[in-house]
């Protein structure tokens, strides 16, 4: 599949998102974490659910990084979410789904991996 064969929704604006935090969206009935990541200069989007604690808590979490990888660490149980694929490095059975995101004209649009 192409960017252009994805189905995109229109979350909010780029500049809604401050730099190194996140934001939760409903997307097609999905809640999707969005992050804006400074030291990348890119945003992410992952499910919001965190599968531990079958919570919508993730885009509460702390942005970094681990190594090369970046991070959002869940603030409930501190396990760390891959951005660019939503693996659980703790503990890869909770690995959430990454979405697909992108900027066009000053918004962001998600589509559901």
């Amino acid at each position: 599949m192409t960017t252009e064969t994805l189905q995109w929704t229109a979350v909010c604006a780029a500049s809604d998102i401050l730099p190194d935090t996140g934001v939760c969206a409903l997307v097609e009935g999905v809640h999707v974490a969005i992050f804006h990541v400074a030291q990348a200069q890119q945003f992410f989007a992952i499910d919001n659910i965190d599968p531990k604690a079958q919570a919508s808590v993730l885009s509460r979490g702390l942005v970094g990084s681990l190594g090369d990888r970046i991070v959002v660490a869940s603030p409930l149980y501190k396990n760390h979410f891959d951005l660019r694929n939503g693996e659980c490095l703790e503990s890869p059975e909770h690995s959430v789904r990454a979405h697909a995101v992108r900027v066009q004209e000053g918004r962001v649009q998600v589509a559901l991996a």
